[in-house]
C-alpha cells in the first residue's frame, strides 16, 4: 500500500456517482439486518429509499436523493429530513480510496485570496467510495426520532423556505454581490401547552436546586432482576419530563462534572447524581437551547447558545454561561453581529482553557469564560475562521477569499486563546475544505473535496507529518453527531476516532451478515500513515474509539439483539478487547433504542443519552427513555 503524491490528490468518488473508480472497494450489498429494539429480528427486507428533501441547497442541508448522506453528517432530525435511523446510529461509508490535499506550507496565515467559508462541499467519505443511499436504516420508527405532525408530512414550525432563502443569499454573495432576500408568512414557533415548571420565555434563565425527585429515576430492582454474573449493575434509567416542542428537540451533552451528570434539552439544563440519577438541580432558558460545546471547563463552567427569542425570527445568538456544578447561571450576552452573514449562521461553539470561541460562517468571536469579556474577534488580512475545536489547544479552521466559489482556500491555524493570534498556519492544497478535527494533540484533521475525502496528521509546529491511506478494503463511517445547521459547523465531538501521540484509532464501518453485524479498530501510523494494525470486534459485535484511557484505546460495544453493550479496552499494540464494564444482557432492548446515542464513561461508570427526545403524542413523551447508566 502506497501514500498518494504529495500534490495530487486522489481521483474518484465519493457520493453517487453512476459507477466506483475502478479498483475502488464496493460498498456493502444488502440492507444490514438490524432488529427493531422491541421485537425479535424479522425476516430481511429490501431498504426502502426516503423520501427526498423539498430542495438541495449548499453544504450543511439534506442531500438530494441518491446522494450520500455527507460523512460525518448524519441527516437531521428534524423537518427537513424524515429518514429514520435505526437503534444501532451507524451510518456506512464505504470509502476507500487513498487521501491526499497535501498543499506546500505557506508562510503567514494571511497570504491568501479567498471566498468566505460560505463555499462548503458536498459531504463525502475518506477514500473517494459511493455510498449507497438509504443503506443502513431500517424503515421502522424508533423512541426519540423525530416524527411527522398529525396528518403527515413536515411538522416544523420553521418554515423549509427560510432555509431555502438563506442558500441562495449565500449563493448571490458569494457570486460577487450582495443581496438579501427575505420571505414573509408561516406561523410562530410554538411549544404545546408548557406544564407547571417547564420553561417561560423570560429576559434571564432561572435555576431552582433539585429535590431529588426530578426525571432521573432511582435504580428500579426489576431492571437487574435479569442481571448475571460478571454483568454491571443498571444504576438507573431517566424518562423525560419535559414538555417538547411538537418535533422534539435535540440533547445537548451529557457532561460529567465530578458526580454531576448534566444535559440540556429544550429550554432546560439539569444536574443529576451520577450514582442514583435523582435530579440535583435545573436551570429553565427563556428560549431554544441552541449550541454547546462538546466539553466544559476544567473546573465545570460552560457557555452555551440560546435562541435570542420564541418565534421563527429568532437566532442562535445569546450565549449564557452556566456553572455545571451547581446549575447556577453566570454572564449572558448576545454574539456580537460582524456582518450580513451573522444574521443567518448558526453558531457552534469550542472552549479551550478559560476561552470559548463562537464559530460562524462570517467571522467569529472569543470570549473569556470566567467573565464574559471578548478577547478577540475579526482577524487581519483575507482568511477568516469559521470553527473551531477546543481542548489542550485551539484550533482554528479559516476560509480565504478566492476568485473561484468552486475552488475554495482553507487554512489551519493553531490560535493563542487569549490573543487570537496565529502560533503557525497551514494551508492544504487548494479546493480542499477542513471538515473535521478528530484530534487536537496531536493534530489529526479531515478534508474533503468534492466526493473525496483525506485525513492529514500536523506535526506540533503545524508543518505535514502524514496523509493517512487505509487499505481498499477499509470503509469508515466516525459518528460526528446530527445536529442540523444552517451553514455553521461544529468541528470537534467525533466519536469513533481516538489519537496517541504517535497512533491514530479509527473503527470501520459494519460488515452485516445476516442478522449479525461487525467492525474492527484500524491504527494508523501518524508518522508514514500506513495502518499498523487491525483489531476485530468481539463476536457478532461492533465497537468504536471514545478516547485514549490509560495508555489504552477506549471503546464503547455497542448493544445488539439479545447482546448487552459495554465498555472495553484495546491495548496500543492491538490484540484482543478486554471488556471492563459489562452492560447486562436483559438491558441490551432498551440500550439499543436510544436514537443517535451518546456515550459517557467517567469515575467506572457508563452513561447512555438519547441524541433526540421526541414522541408521537404527550402520554408517550413521557415514557420515553432519555438516559441510562451502568456501574459496578
Amino acid at each position: 500500500m502506497t501514500q498518494p503524491p504529495s500534490q495530487q490528490p486522489p481521483q474518484g468518488g465519493f457520493g453517487a456517482p453512476q459507477e466506483p473508480p475502478q479498483g475502488s472497494p464496493q460498498p456493502p450489498q444488502g440492507p444490514p439486518q438490524t432488529p427493531p429494539p422491541a421485537q425479535p429480528p424479522k425476516a430481511p427486507a429490501a431498504p426502502q429509499t426516503p423520501p427526498p428533501p423539498p430542495a438541495q441547497p449548499g453544504y450543511g442541508f439534506p442531500q438530494a436523493p441518491g446522494q450520500a448522506p455527507g460523512y460525518g453528517h448524519p441527516q437531521q432530525p428534524g423537518p427537513y429530513n424524515q429518514q429514520q435511523p435505526g437503534p444501532y446510529n451507524q451510518q456506512p461509508g464505504p470509502y476507500a480510496q487513498q487521501p491526499g490535499p497535501y498543499g506546500q506550507q505557506q508562510p503567514g496565515p494571511y497570504n491568501q485570496q479567498q471566498p468566505g467559508p460560505y463555499n462548503q462541499p458536498t459531504q463525502s467519505g475518506p477514500y473517494g467510495q459511493p455510498t449507497q443511499p438509504g443503506y443502513g436504516y431500517p424503515q421502522q420508527q424508533y423512541p426519540g426520532a423525530p416524527v411527522p405532525g398529525p396528518g403527515g408530512g413536515d411538522s416544523s414550525k420553521r418554515k423549509p423556505a427560510l432555509i431555502i432563502g438563506a442558500a441562495v443569499v449565500a449563493l448571490l454573495v458569494i457570486g460577487g454581490g450582495v443581496f438579501i432576500a427575505t420571505s414573509g408568512g408561516g406561523d410562530d414557533k410554538k411549544p404545546v401547552a408548557e406544564k407547571s415548571g417547564d420553561a417561560k420565555p423570560s429576559n434571564s434563565p432561572s435555576a431552582n436546586e433539585g429535590n431529588g425527585n426530578g426525571d432521573g429515576r432511582e435504580a428500579d430492582d426489576d431492571l437487574n432482576a435479569g442481571r448475571k454474573e460478571g454483568e454491571a449493575k443498571v444504576l438507573w434509567l431517566q424518562k423525560n419530563d419535559i414538555d417538547l416542542p411538537r418535533n422534539g428537540s435535540d440533547v445537548y451533552g451529557p457532561w460529567v462534572v465530578g458526580d454531576t451528570v448534566v444535559k440540556g434539552v429544550y429550554r432546560t439544563v439539569s444536574g443529576y447524581s451520577a450514582a442514583d440519577g435523582k435530579q440535583k438541580w435545573t436551570l429553565k432558558l427563556p428560549a431554544d437551547l441552541c449550541a454547546a460545546p462538546s466539553q466544559p471547563t476544567t473546573d465545570g463552567k460552560i457557555v452555551i447558545g440560546v435562541e435570542n427569542g420564541t418565534t421563527d425570527k429568532a437566532s442562535c445568538a445569546d450565549l449564557q454561561m452556566i456553572d455545571l456544578n451547581t446549575g447556577k447561571a453566570g454572564w449572558k450576552k448576545s454574539v456580537k453581529q460582524n456582518g450580513v452573514w451573522d444574521l443567518m449562521s448558526d453558531i457552534s461553539l469550542a472552549i479551550s482553557g478559560d476561552t470559548v470561541t463562537v464559530g460562524r460562517t462570517g467571522n467569529s468571536n472569543a470570549y473569556r469564560v470566567s467573565d464574559g469579556k471578548e478577547l478577540f474577534g475579526k482577524q487581519p488580512g483575507n482568511c477568516q475562521p469559521f470553527a473551531f475545536a477546543g481542548g489542550p489547544k485551539l484550533i482554528a479552521a479559516s476560509s480565504c477569499r478566492t476568485d473561484d466559489v468552486n475552488n475554495p482556500q482553507h487554512q489551519i491555524q493553531e490560535l493563542d486563546p487569549v490573543t487570537g493570534k496565529p502560533r503557525w498556519t497551514y494551508q492544504p492544497k487548494r479546493g480542499w475544505a477542513i471538515d473535521r478535527i478528530y484530534s487536537v494533540s496531536p493534530l489529526v484533521v479531515s478534508l474533503k473535496k468534492d466526493k473525496e475525502w483525506s485525513i492529514l496528521a500536523l506535526r506540533e509546529n503545524g508543518s505535514l507529518r502524514s496523509g493517512l491511506a487505509s487499505d481498499k478494503s477499509d470503509k469508515f463511517a466516525p459518528d460526528c453527531g446530527s445536529t442540523f445547521a444552517i451553514f455553521g459547523k461544529s468541528l470537534d465531538g467525533c466519536t469513533g476516532v481516538a489519537a496517541d501521540a504517535n497512533t491514530f484509532y479509527m473503527s470501520t464501518s459494519p460488515e452485516s451478515s445476516g442478522l449479525t453485524r461487525t467492525n474492527k479498530v484500524v491504527a494508523f501510523d501518524l508518522n508514514t500513515g500506513k495502518p499498523k494494525w487491525k483489531a476485530a470486534a468481539p463476536a457478532e459485535r461492533t465497537v468504536k474509539p471514545l478516547r485514549m484511557e490509560g495508555g489504552n484505546v477506549l471503546l464503547y460495544v455497542e448493544a445488539g439483539y439479545n447482546k448487552g453493550g459495554g465498555i472495553a479496552t484495546l491495548a496500543p499494540t492491538g490484540g484482543t478487547v478486554n471488556m471492563v464494564l459489562r452492560h447486562p444482557v436483559s438491558m441490551s432492548e432498551i440500550e439499543s433504542s436510544f436514537y443517535s446515542s451518546k456515550i459517557v464513561y467517567a469515575g467506572g461508570r457508563s452513561f447512555i443519552a438519547s441524541g433526540r427526545v421526541s414522541a408521537r403524542n404527550d402520554k408517550e413523551e413521557l415514557e420515553t427513555k432519555t438516559m441510562l447508566a451502568f456501574g459496578n
